[in-house]
């Protein structure tokens, strides 16, 4: 077991929005881990990630990361827990996270990179919020299946989805159940 110290979180942004009502709830639970917990946030939309493409089967399949991929590459191998703070967009993740996702396909197949076996055992997280009443999980749940299955196909912890409400910035600190869960979510244990 990652003592505390030893323990790095790495909260992956993305919106379409700046100062987005999800950030605001992965704060409040980022606040409740130890000092000693090391946290990187890192805006997914801001970083120019290139465009996807399938080489699975072309001649060469895909090359090693470089420039801003091998940056990310680094960055969610170096981190112990790894923690998605996105809106739900109808009903998935917003498109930089996906894009993320995508190249993690990339990064399963670049050559000298053992990605599967470097994330197997690491804690995935979701932080979400969409514009439901409160107690109305059911816009989120395609992300949160994407979120489980991902680590289910990595082999990494699913620690479960910390859902939020809230349509207009700043909503979501109206969600009293969301802020109660958010100050216990990173004490969970993993679900699956």
């Amino acid at each position: 077991m990652t003592s505390p110290s030893d323990r790095r979180f790495l909260f992956l942004l993305a919106s379409a929005r700046r100062g987005a009502r999800r950030c605001l709830l992965a704060r409040h639970a980022a606040a409740q881990l130890p000092s000693t917990v090391a946290q990187q946030w890192l805006d997914l939309a801001s970083l120019g990630l290139p465009e996807f493409q399938d080489l699975r089967h072309t001649p060469g399949g895909y090359p090693a990361p470089t420039g801003v991929l091998e940056e990310l590459y680094q960055r969610t191998v170096g981190a112990t827990d790894l923690v998605f703070a996105v809106p739900t967009y109808w009903y998935s993740l917003p498109a930089p996270a996906k894009l993320y996702l995508d190249h993690w396909s990339g990064f399963l197949r670049a050559p000298g990179r053992d990605f599967r076996g470097a994330m197997a055992g690491r804690s995935l997280w979701l932080v979400t919020v969409n514009s439901d009443q409160p107690g109305e999980d059911s816009a989120s749940e395609p992300a949160v299946l994407t979120m489980r299955l991902t680590a289910r196909f990595m082999k990494m912890r699913w620690h479960g989805a910390l859902i939020g409400h809230g349509s207009r910035p700043g909503d979501v600190l109206k969600d009293t159940a969301a802020l109660a869960a958010a100050e216990r979510f990173f004490a969970s244990p993993a679900v699956e």
